[in-house]
């Protein structure tokens, strides 16, 4: 087993692979959508190396650090969520230098079959593995598709949550696999499996909202998403029925650490909202982090 996040402190559930070389890929990627979407670019809150991120993390009271995790294709387009994604020697190195502070949830291919539950099995067996995640919108499938219930099968079996982007597709790709109510069967048929429907669920926010409230094993996440851009609706919702269902993330670089932490002033959420919102959600869905 992993070392336990600290006890106390921010979780950001989703945080893409941080490392200096990233801007490369992250500036090929938005020339190749020509999308106008903002990375962090100050030296404070941008790519950096561990060391530096964990300083950053202790100064900003963030406890750990959820990665997406997945192999590189072998022929790579500029495009591919992979090359955003952590690699699994990356998390090894990283839960071993700087214990308890940095995880990673392995995100599935559900193009591959068998091969590919196999490996996310295996995965989860690596003790920083505390989830498996799917970057929709690259598999055009939505979440009842029948590719997908095998790794939910797998994580009722190993008591860990299924984290998926939910809404519009960030780059140039079908949207419609990403609609929340496609949640509605697996949640049904899985009523153990904590799912996460992340990136507010924009542009269908009220419908992301309708599944979290409906289910108790149905959670919304932020990331990508700074609560400047936090829509009236979902921050009554943290505030009331929703208070323990959201979870905190960036989306690094898209939303910085800093960035985003610092525009939480500008919402009203109550003292219990907010400590659910930055990490006590995170650790009742995240039951691997300790």
């Amino acid at each position: 087993m992993s070392v336990a996040a600290p006890a106390d402190g921010a979780i950001d559930y989703w945080c893409n692979r941080f490392f200096p070389e990233q801007a490369d890929v992250w500036n090929a990627a938005l020339e190749a959508t020509g999308i106008a979407v903002k990375v962090r670019t100050d030296d404070t809150d941008s790519f950096c190396d561990a060391d530096t991120m964990v300083a950053r993390m202790d100064e900003l009271g963030i406890a750990a650090v959820i990665l997406p995790v997945a192999h590189r294709p072998a022929h790579p387009e500029a495009t591919d969520f992979e090359l955003v994604a952590a690699q699994p020697d990356d998390l090894d190195r990283l839960a071993k230098d700087h214990p308890g502070r940095f995880f990673g949830q392995w995100s599935v291919d559900p193009r591959i079959g068998m091969a590919g539950v196999e490996e996310a099995a295996a995965m989860l067996e690596r003790p920083w593995c505390v989830g498996l995640h799917t970057h929709t919108h690259s598999f055009d499938r939505r979440f009842d598709h029948a590719d997908y219930y095998p790794y939910y099968a797998l994580c009722a079996a190993h008591d860990v949550p299924f984290v998926m982007q939910a809404g519009t597709s960030g780059g140039l790709m079908p949207s419609e696999c990403g609609v929340p109510v496609s949640i509605d069967r697996p949640a049904l048929y899985f009523p153990d499996v904590r799912f996460v429907l992340s990136h507010t669920g924009w542009p269908w926010v009220t419908e992301c909202i309708a599944m979290a409230l409906k289910f108790p094993n149905v959670y919304l996440g932020t990331s990508v998403y700074p609560p400047r851009h936090w829509s009236a609706e979902l921050v009554a919702f943290m505030n009331g029925a929703g208070r323990r269902k959201c979870l905190w993330g960036t989306g690094f670089p898209t939303v910085g650490h800093r960035h985003g932490l610092g525009q939480l002033g500008e919402v009203e959420l109550g003292d219990e909202a907010q400590a659910n919102l930055l990490g006590g959600t995170a650790r009742r869905v995240f039951t691997r982090l300790g």
